[in-house]
Formats: structure tokens, sequence, C-alpha cells
């Protein structure tokens, strides 16, 4: 069988020294129903916990994106014991309403947001960095993106500091939007080059 792209998104997967970054799938709900049930992991995506049913959807939501758009959250998963760590990857945003297409169908211009999410007993231990350095580096190198944005809530340091690690810079305060708090816009922007 020849690999078409479509085939190529469907079983590609990234690797690091200590992580796999892959297509979420269903076999990862026990991670993601960890993940999105503790309050100071979500504290800065909107800060509302999910159920066990809200985690089902929202990793079938996370599955549709990659079907939909060739591109999308991956789970990160450490090489050592095969555990589901969180996600990392991209979501595609409307930028004038500011809402993802996990949740809408986008028309008009959009935005790449590369974005990430650990369990708390994975945190300050650069898996984050790690991972979304690969994913950064993926989106720049095959993919030929020239700009990423991640969008981080006001006193969320640590993804600050993710973010400068990738090359993003402070772009924009306070984006207009359904943001339950001051959210600012962190870019990298890469020049096309000179022909």
């Amino acid at each position: 069988m020849p690999l078409t792209p479509r085939t190529i998104i469907a079983t590609m997967q990234l690797e690091t020294e200590r992580l796999v970054l892959r297509r979420p799938h269903r076999g990862d709900l026990d991670a993601y129903a960890e993940l999105f049930a503790d309050p100071k992991v979500v504290r800065y995506t909107g800060g509302v916990t999910k159920s066990r049913a809200e985690s089902v959807l929202a990793l079938e939501r996370m599955i549709r994106h990659w079907d939909d758009h060739e591109v999308g959250l991956f789970s990160v998963v450490r090489k050592e014991d095969e555990r589901v760590l969180g996600r990392v990857g991209f979501l595609l945003w409307d930028a004038e309403s500011w809402e993802h297409a996990m949740m809408r169908r986008l028309r008009g211009r959009t935005e790449t947001e590369i974005g990430w999410m650990l369990a708390r007993p994975h945190w300050g231990r650069g898996y984050a960095t790690e991972a979304a350095t690969a994913a950064r580096d993926w989106a720049l190198q095959e993919l030929g993106l020239r700009r990423l944005i991640s969008l981080i809530q006001r006193g969320n340091d640590a993804s600050v500091r993710v973010a400068c690690k990738l090359g993003e810079t402070l772009e924009r305060e306070d984006l207009p939007g359904r943001f339950s708090a001051a959210t600012d816009l962190y870019a990298l922007t890469i020049e096309a080059p000179a022909r």
C-alpha cells in the first residue's frame, strides 16, 4: 500500500530522548480523565475540571481534530514506562472570535497554537519543554508553518517560560474573546527565506 500524506499523519510519531509524541487514542482515557479532573492542572485552561464522561468527549474531540485538520494534540508518552504524561501540540483558532476548531468550524483567518498540559506529578522535570520543542520543530520543518502562537493566561509563569524557550515573545496582551481570565498571546514568526 503506498504511503499518502494522510497515512503518514495517521501513523506518525515524534521521539525525543525521553518521550514519544503520538496521536491520542481511546486507550489514553484513564490518563486524560485524571489530567482533566485535577483543578491545579486546568487552572489556566478555563479552570473547570471534567468528569470522566466529559473527558471521553474531550478525547474524542482531540482525535477528531487530527482527522479533520491533519494536525492536533499529541499524547506525550514517557518511553521508560509508556505512561501518558499529558498532551502537547496544536489547536487551530479563529483569529477573529478566538474560538478553536475543536469547538466550532473555522471561518476566515486562523492561527495555529502550540500548547501543552501535563499531569501535576510530571511538572518541573523539563517534559513540557522537551515535548513542545519537538512539536515546534516538526511544525516548522515538516509542515512548513511560519508562525505559531501560545495563548497563556496571566499568572501562568511556567507556561510563559516554556513559550520563551520555544522562541516565542509576548505579542499581544488581553486578547478579546471568551477566555475565563486575562490571556496574552505569545508568538514565534519565522520570516520567509529571501528569493
